[in-house]
């Protein structure tokens, strides 16, 4: 399995804590965070990673180079801002498989990987997005399913408060799908592709219980530091 991670996130909300380095090195008991997601990834028998990157990428670049342990490690370096779309459309050009798994670089949602990926398989998706369930989904939106699990709709965030599933940032893409004409240059995955295109493609939910953790905010990033702690690989 192979897997493009989003990692070229400025993280604004971080900057009191976090200034110097990309969102996704951010230190999490002294250890960059991309490290947390990689010794997961690993765990999943991904064998390959194509960082989606672009504001600081040197930092992340010298830190790993091309591996960290058994993970084969490669770039995809954007010139210009391609936002979330554009800039997983351009590293899955140096994705070998027809398809691939793919994560934000600044959060950890322990999913089962490789029964996602026979989820997708079997539905012959276009594109498969891990979903975590909540008390309250104001804070991320609300993603609905039908009983085949096929996504039948979006809310905005703040939209639809209450429990329900939201888009966790990990997803299973067909390259096929991404190559369409209508995905070029800069767009965003959630808003251009997911909830443009739900209606036709062949998009799905895979609901799971595991670990999720975004450090995007002070709250979580400082929560982060203490529930890390027990992660083996």
């Amino acid at each position: 399995m192979e897997a493009v991670v989003l990692a070229g996130g400025f993280g604004t909300r971080l900057q009191p804590l976090v200034s110097d380095v990309p969102k996704s090195m951010a230190l999490i008991n002294n250890r960059p965070f991309l490290e947390y997601l990689f010794d997961y990834l690993i765990a999943q028998e991904v064998s390959k990673v194509v960082l989606s990157v672009g504001y600081k990428h040197e930092i992340i670049a010298d830190h790993f180079k091309q591996g960290y342990k058994t993970l084969e490690i490669d770039y995809a370096v954007e010139a210009e801002p391609l936002g979330t779309g554009g800039g997983i459309r351009l590293a899955l050009w140096k994705i070998r498989e027809p398809r691939a798994l793919v994560l934000n670089g600044d959060s950890l949602f322990r999913v089962d990987y490789r029964k996602m990926m026979d989820f997708h398989l079997k539905k012959k998706a276009d594109a498969t997005i891990a979903l975590r369930k909540l008390d309250d989904t104001g804070r991320y939106g609300r993603v609905t399913l039908n009983r085949g699990r096929r996504i039948t709709g979006f809310a905005e965030k703040s939209e639809q408060a209450g429990p329900g599933y939201i888009n966790g940032g990990v997803y299973i893409i067909e390259k096929l799908f991404l190559m369409e004409p209508e995905f070029r240059g800069r767009f965003s995955i959630e808003k251009e592709c997911f909830e443009r295109h739900f209606a036709y493609a062949e998009m799905f939910g895979f609901p799971s219980e595991g670990y999720f953790l975004d450090i995007g905010i002070p709250e979580d990033y400082n929560k982060a530091q203490h529930e890390f702690a027990g992660f083996k690989d």
